[in-house]
């Protein structure tokens, strides 16, 4: 099963931003994910159209089952 961290970000123009992260640890908290979203945003390392991000949105984990066929 393939997993996925969806970090769902709002930039300070507005506009909608996603960062994800392939196969992340197992035993996440929504504490630590935030802090470490906040800590993103601080960094101001991201930005959409000139625009950092500015406020958390939400984060999920998402998970896909892959059969490989050939």
């Amino acid at each position: 099963m393939a997993k996925t961290l969806q970090l769902n970000f709002t930039t300070a123009a507005g506009k909608q931003a996603s960062l994800t992260v392939d196969e992340p640890k197992e035993g996440l908290t929504a504490t630590e994910v935030e802090l470490a979203m906040e800590q993103i945003i601080s960094a101001g390392a991201f930005e959409v159209d000139g625009s950092p991000f500015a406020a958390v949105k939400s984060a999920r984990i998402i998970e896909r089952n892959v059969t490989e066929l050939v």
